[in-house]
């Protein structure tokens, strides 16, 4: 998804999504995998990049948890996030920028600056993730010495 994000949708709905990501986000600082996995729908998608695709909230579910075995500690930040819903249908897409602030359990320390790439259900009244992509912009030092994934510098003019 690449086109802007166009926030429509009633009031409720959108209040209802800021609030999906930021239990999302939440539960990932206290390493709560519960209330985590009840922020996906039943069958959802959650894509990591590199051919990391996992697909229906169980297998998401043992995926998270192997994958913050290997941190102790962890802080997920919502930046900003914008959401384009059709409560008609009870879905939607967004996109949620994320900056995170990790350390390993190898000691070593590090910050993740990414977005998400979103679709939404909303089920029985509550809006949940029907697909996450993760979209890494920067992985590496907190002092920001890596490269940067989405350099403009060599973009090619259109």
């Amino acid at each position: 998804m690449s086109e802007p994000i166009i926030p429509t949708g009633s009031v409720e709905s959108r209040f209802a999504i800021n609030d999906l990501v930021h239990h999302y986000a939440d539960a990932v600082v206290r390493r709560d995998a519960d209330q985590w996995a009840n922020t996906w729908a039943p069958d959802a998608v959650w894509e990591l990049g590199k051919g990391r695709r996992v697909e229906g909230r169980d297998a998401i579910l043992e995926l998270w948890n192997n994958a913050m075995d290997g941190f102790k500690a962890v802080v997920q930040n919502v930046v900003n996030n914008g959401a384009t819903l059709d409560d008609a249908s009870g879905s939607g897409i967004g996109r949620c920028y994320i900056q995170e602030n990790w350390w390993r359990t190898d000691d070593s320390k590090g910050i993740l600056l990414a977005y998400y790439d979103d679709s939404y259900v909303c089920e029985n009244g509550t809006w949940m993730f029907a697909s996450r992509e993760l979209v890494v912009q920067y992985s590496g030092p907190s002092d920001l010495s890596a490269p940067f994934l989405n350099d403009w510098s060599n973009r090619e003019e259109s």
